[in-house]
């Protein structure tokens, strides 16, 4: 039983108290990255660094004296900064770190085919739970003569090492990716954290590569070749280890083509019966997991898992002796990911958590063979994610909430709502409004925000952007559309957005905009569009489109050149048949001569995937028929984690936008409208 104190540990609701300050958002995490190793022995995040709390710190537990706090606390150096860390085996402890890197990409990485000179270096680094010496992680230790100072520079630009696999059995060991330095292949080892001794499994090619390893021993039990098929089409194959003759062979079931986007993915092996658990959407409109007997080369009639309206997102499996490789649960790609668990032991475990953490959905992330220790976090649309320890399943040890400053009564309601498109096509949707709003308010100013991608989807709960609470704080409702082409909700509404960039794909958030109005959340004379990488680029696409409904548009790190996205693209054959086919429609910078709403438009000058000359182009050719501003944010990348000055420059660019080029001066909060009202 959880000692009933647990029950005290979700926040009651009180009065809003305002907009969420700039300074808050952008401001690091208290607590992050946070993980456990498989011997309950340690425990590893990364924390506000205590001489700079913009910087990040690596931060040590001792699992049996977690009272005491962090044993070891190391700040980021001057130039490189932890970005992410994780407790691996043993002492053993993987970092990542990040720093700016200016000069002459030439031909490497990210940002090369577009000319960037500005990108950031990224490396992974080994250490122990003493911090004493950080080492280049899974580095090769032969130097190979005749590499070029230009491909040495490349190499260290785009890495040359990362993790596959931890084999959770095996105490030393796990399997790394290395990029041969001479031929570019990546060899596959097992890789011994100890000593550094390295065991080569694999040579992968450009058209091959290892799919499924053993989880107790590494083994290579499947690969993935990619095969033409005919002119600009490709096979996936997917080959299957002979136990018997140690051959691969081809399996005609699990062969998918290309341009069809079929998910065929090999995600574990059956100890008992040899069977292959596979998550594939050949049946079903969703991705299902099935079972795939090799000898027979067919399919189980049934699924083994599978949801009438979602995706199956993963299974979970046993990561301790005790329970290893058996399934213990799946996880449901709803609103938000849903883990559900059919072991009796965590579900117990989850139920009760559940209870104490009334309101919140509870995640276990790591946990000892005996169910001691169970690291497992806690979170919601209004609670930031908190991190805690379950301690021999009766205590609970808090390490503390990623942004416990904001407080969850500042923070609205979330709903996952859906509407119909003009031609009939249901489009699900994240609705956020504000705090203490009721429709007896009357109609909100409101924000359209699509996601980036496209081939991405939005999930419910705690918004880690900032960007959501952010808007609803200030008094906006907001409304995130999966429109077609979001993947992770069904196939035919991933694929019904093929070519329908600035056409169909902008209907949907349009008539999202629409259904706002119809619904009396929103007033029409007050509606926005913001959106970044895919989503500045539909905002943009707005700025240009007949008869928009919006009085304005935020385009952040926006595509707005369709034509010189073809061209990056053309160079991968496979990209090509995979997305750049796809990314086709309306595009922006041929439309310039069309804009009719003012927008703001900006940028990192680190960003190598939609870099600068989208946004800037795109302002120079609007910004003499509208009000048109243009942000060139110095340091920052394309993704997240930004640095809080990032952060800051974006959501203050925003807010002063709003206000003024957009008319919304007079929105605010729940309990400021309360206020003025009474006064």
């Amino acid at each position: 039983m959880l000692l009933s104190a647990l029950s005290t540990a979700a926040v009651s609701q009180a009065a809003a108290s305002g907009p969420i300050p700039v300074e808050s958002i952008a401001r690091l995490p208290a607590i992050q990255s946070v993980t456990m190793s498989s011997d309950g022995r340690n425990l590893v995040a990364l924390v506000a660094s205590p001489n700079d709390p913009s910087a990040t710190a690596l931060a040590t537990w001792d699992l049996e004296n977690l009272d005491a706090g962090p044993k070891s606390v190391t700040p980021s150096g001057d130039r490189m900064k932890f970005i992410a860390a994780s407790a691996l085996k043993g002492e053993h402890i993987l970092v990542i770190g990040r720093q700016e890197w200016t000069g002459q990409l030439g031909g490497c990485g990210e940002g090369s085919v577009s000319g960037a000179t500005k990108t950031f270096v990224t490396k992974a680094y080994l250490t122990d739970t003493t911090h004493a010496k950080f080492g280049e992680a899974f580095a090769s230790n032969t130097r190979r003569v005749g590499v070029s100072e230009q491909m040495q520079r490349c190499l260290e630009i785009a890495g040359s090492a990362s993790l596959v696999h931890l084999l959770p059995l095996d105490p030393e060991r796990v399997i790394v990716v290395q990029v041969n330095e001479l031929s570019l292949a990546s060899n596959y080892y097992l890789y011994n954290l100890k000593t550094g001794q390295t065991e080569l499994l694999d040579k992968a090619g450009s058209r091959t590569s290892p799919g499924l390893f053993h989880p107790r021993t590494g083994e290579i039990l499947t690969r993935t070749m990619l095969e033409s098929s005919g002119a600009d089409e490709y096979e996936q194959r997917i080959l299957i280890k002979d136990p018997g003759t140690g051959a691969f062979d081809v399996h005609a079931p699990l062969t998918t083509r290309l341009s069809e986007r079929y998910t065929m993915e090999v995600v574990g092996i059956d100890d008992t019966s040899g069977k292959l658990y596979v998550l594939t959407d050949r049946f079903s409109p969703h991705v299902q997991a099935r079972m795939y007997d090799p000898k027979q080369r067919a399919f189980d009639s049934e699924a083994l898992v599978a949801h009438p309206e979602y995706d199956i997102a993963r299974l979970v499996f046993g990561a301790q002796p005790s329970n290893f490789n058996q399934v213990l649960g799946f996880v449901v790609n709803g609103a938000g990911p849903e883990t559900v668990y059919v072991d009796p032991t965590m579900k117990s475990i989850v139920d009760g958590l559940s209870q104490a953490f009334s309101g919140q959905t509870v995640e276990i992330t790591s946990y000892t063979d005996d169910m001691s220790k169970v690291l497992f976090t806690a979170s919601s649309a209004r609670h930031s994610p908190s991190h805690h320890v379950l301690v021999d399943r009766e205590r609970v040890v808090s390490l503390g909430a990623e942004q416990p400053w904001i407080d969850s009564a500042d923070i609205g309601e979330q709903r996952w709502v859906s509407y119909n498109a003009r031609d009939g096509r249901r489009i699900p949707a994240l609705l956020d409004l504000p705090a203490g709003w009721s429709r007896e308010d009357g109609p909100l100013p409101a924000v359209i925000h699509p996601h980036g991608g496209p081939w991405a989807r939005d999930y419910g709960g705690w918004d880690a952007s900032g960007w959501v609470p952010f808007l609803t704080s200030r008094g906006y409702a907001v409304l995130r559309p999966q429109y077609r082409g979001s993947a992770g909700l069904g196939r035919d509404l991933w694929i019904a957005g093929d070519a329908q960039w600035g056409l169909a794909m902008q209907d949907d958030k349009d008539d999202g905009a629409a259904w706002l109005v119809a619904e009396g959340i929103a007033d029409r004379n007050q509606l926005a569009i913001f959106g970044y990488s895919y989503g500045g680029f539909a905002a943009a696409a707005a700025v240009v489109r007949d008869a928009p409904p919006y009085r304005c548009a935020i385009s952040g790190a926006p595509v707005t050149d369709l034509a010189r996205v073809g061209t990056s693209w053309s160079q991968n054959r496979l990209q090509r048949i995979l997305q750049g086919r796809t990314v086709r429609g309306m595009d922006p910078m041929r439309n310039t001569g069309k804009a009719s709403i003012p927008v703001l438009l900006f940028v990192g000058d680190r960003d190598v995937r939609t870099p600068a000359f989208h946004a800037e182009g795109f302002f120079n050719a609007v910004r003499s028929q509208v009000d048109a501003r243009f942000e060139l944010i110095p340091d920052m990348p394309h993704s997240m984690p930004w640095y809080p000055r990032h952060q800051q420059l974006a959501l203050n660019a925003m807010d002063a936008f709003l206000k003024d080029e957009c008319g919304f001066g007079k929105s605010r909060s729940r309990s400021q409208q309360t206020s003025v009202a009474t006064e």
